[in-house]
């Protein structure tokens, strides 16, 4: 998920609207347990449910434009490999204040997503 959304940054980066504009992307992104599942009668969704999805979202909109934020947790599971930044605590509506990161790149990578 963290490569991915460092790709979708680059890829946004580069890319324009037909008319010239710059486009912007924000991700969050949280670790642990989430519910998966197909709903529906007539027409089948995929979708995903719990507290890690729902602290997914929150990193997302309570994050800076053309930045990718993730929580201590997913920072713990992914320092050896990806670069952050710590931005530090930030109050997350239905969360109360977290501490969040903001992934910058992979170590080692000859480019790193500067939001």
């Amino acid at each position: 998920i963290a490569q991915m959304a460092l790709e979708m940054q680059e890829v946004v980066r580069v890319t324009q609207t037909p008319v010239g504009e710059r486009l912007s992307l924000r991700i969050g992104i949280s670790s642990g347990p989430a519910i998966a599942g197909v709903i529906g009668i007539k027409k089948f969704t995929y979708d995903l449910w719990g507290d890690t999805v729902n602290t997914a979202s929150r990193m997302e909109s309570h994050g800076l434009p053309d930045s990718i934020q993730v929580t201590e947790e997913t920072y713990r599971l992914l320092q050896e490999d990806f670069d952050f930044e710590i931005r530090g605590p930030v109050e997350i509506k239905g969360k109360g204040s977290m501490t969040v990161y903001l992934l910058r790149g992979l170590k080692g990578a000859s480019f790193s997503s500067k939001a």
